[in-house]
């Protein structure tokens, strides 16, 4: 059931009117119900998959605890205890992120192994599987896995309540594209009571409409013309390359940052916190401080549960206390640093997807920061004889540099392996058809002369509203302007989702993006 599908709209009007006229006490217990039926309609099966994921991280999580609370009289026996938890952290790690890397990666392992079998010469391959990828697995499995990591930690007190615990995995705002929530803050306001807050509801179904503009008047148009560039790389190559990468950076935000904003959305209209997964991510001056701003609950997620662990783990210590000795200094402090950035980066790049595409997009990613780090001793320098870091001219540089820098970056998810990535690049230099950008070609993309005429609006009011945001929230400051002004604004942004929605075939949106994690 897509967010932005009738069918959705419908879901969400019967739960919103039923939340707030049962006993509150019961609110909790009825999202759980719409949550497992959201689920349900995505595909019957996938229930096994949650249901999994939800009663091994409950009950491991309850022994890991019950371990905890017990000291020990000796050294000896505290020793046993902390061996026995983690091997029960270890194995529930290994079911459930056996059970992502199974339905997920199978394939490509397979595509792979096949691949270095007909490079040795031989005839034997592997079949494929037709493997089942219950929907947001990658989302609810790492929501899952922060939680118990968190109860071996002892940062948390496990949920001693399954179906509570089960509502903390399958909160269905979040199954589609995040955000990654903890336990901790997720659950300060899902189990607790709501009474009917008309601000807080009216915030709410305007966040969610603001999603819908993002998603269908922007990111559904636009994609349109990135699909069309991406599939005739033969003869959409140079220039064509460079719009293509324009393009999706406009819709990957567009789309992502929409499905987010419903996501917040929804839970605010029930009362529910849910955190901001994005910070004017296209404002950022480095693409490490993009990754600050993009998709922070991922960013968050893999700095506490791998990089930070590996970093500090007794192998990488003992490795840079070897590398120091004999490498020196400042080469022994780097190696864990870049090892752990790399095993983030690289596991980044295959969460997002099993192919090398994504892999590569990832330690790209790795290098360009690595990089930048290394020459930030150069930069000091420049800044300390060059005073302009302050000023507008070079603020808009890096800005620019860097949405260039991700969007080529980007572009490994784009074309169909990585080979042809680099082929496309080659051919901004090599074929000289800059002409395309002023004959009328970029119009025979699928997109209208009416179509880039929405998409310009769309693009400068986002622009405007991220500006905005910079001082105050957009809907707080239209809340105090009298109730004609706030009437004739939130009105004609619906009726400009009504009429220049892009509904796609049959009237039924575009999959989001992120839905394939």
């Amino acid at each position: 059931m897509l967010f932005t599908s009738y069918n959705f709209i419908g879901f969400l009007l019967t739960l919103f009117t039923t939340y707030y006229l049962i006993p509150k006490q019961h609110q909790w217990k009825l999202l759980l119900i719409f949550s497992y039926i959201f689920y349900f309609l995505a595909g019957p099966i996938y229930l096994a998959y949650i249901a999994t994921t939800t009663a091994t991280i409950y009950f491991f999580a309850l022994k890991i605890e019950n371990l905890t609370r017990q000291k020990g009289e000796n050294k000896e026996e505290k020793n046993q205890l902390k061996s026995k938890k983690w091997r029960l952290l270890l194995i529930a790690l290994t079911i459930n992120i056996g059970i992502l890397a199974i339905s997920k990666y199978t394939n490509f392992a397979i595509t792979n192994i096949n691949t270095l079998l007909r490079a040795v010469g031989s005839d034997g391959q592997i079949t494929l599987r037709n493997m089942i990828i219950p929907l947001g697995i990658s989302f609810y499995t790492f929501q899952a896995v922060s939680y118990l990591i968190d109860v071996y930690r002892g940062t948390i007190t496990a949920e001693r309540n399954i179906f509570r615990f089960a509502l903390f995995v399958s909160f269905f705002p979040q199954l589609i594209q995040g955000p990654i929530s903890r336990f901790g803050d997720l659950t300060k306001t899902l189990f607790s009571t709501h009474k009917f807050d008309k601000t807080q509801v009216t915030y709410g179904l305007q966040r969610i409409l603001w999603g819908f503009f993002k998603k269908l008047v922007i990111a559904d148009r636009i994609a349109v013309g990135v699909t069309e560039i991406v599939s005739n790389p033969d003869t959409h190559n140079g220039a064509f390359v460079l719009v293509g990468m324009l393009f999706f950076a406009i819709e990957l935000y567009a789309d992502f940052t929409g499905g987010i904003d419903i996501t917040i959305g929804v839970a605010q209209v029930l009362g529910i916190k849910v955190m901001e997964n994005f910070h004017r991510p296209y404002f950022s001056k480095t693409i490490k401080e993009f990754w600050k701003r993009w998709h922070i609950s991922m960013g968050t997620w893999f700095a506490d549960y791998i990089f930070y662990p590996v970093t500090v783990s007794k192998p990488m210590l003992k490795l840079s206390k070897w590398s120091r000795k004999n490498f020196g200094n400042n080469i022994g402090k780097r190696i864990p640093i870049y090892l752990s950035s790399f095993m983030v980066w690289f596991t980044t790049g295959l969460w997002h997807g099993a192919s090398w595409n994504f892999i590569v997009w990832g330690l790209a990613n790795w290098i360009v920061i690595m990089t930048s780090q290394e020459f930030e001793p150069l930069y000091n320098k420049f800044h300390k004889h060059f005073h302009v870091k302050e000023k507008v001219c070079y603020k808009i540089f890096q800005i620019s540099r860097t949405i260039l820098l991700m969007s080529f970056i980007r572009s490994f998810n784009t074309y169909r392996d990585v080979p042809l990535t680099f082929r496309m690049w080659g051919t901004i230099i090599t074929e000289k058809n800059w002409q395309v950008l002023f004959d009328g070609s970029l119009l025979r993309l699928g997109i209208s002369l009416a179509d880039y005429v929405i998409l310009l609006f769309g693009v400068i009011l986002i622009t405007m509203v991220s500006l905005k945001q910079r001082n105050s929230a957009v809907r707080e400051y239209i809340s105090t302007k009298p109730y004609w002004i706030k009437f004739c604004l939130w009105y004609t942004l619906f009726l400009i989702v009504l009429i220049f929605g892009n509904y796609g075939i049959g009237y039924d949106a575009t999959q989001f993006i992120y839905n394939q994690f």
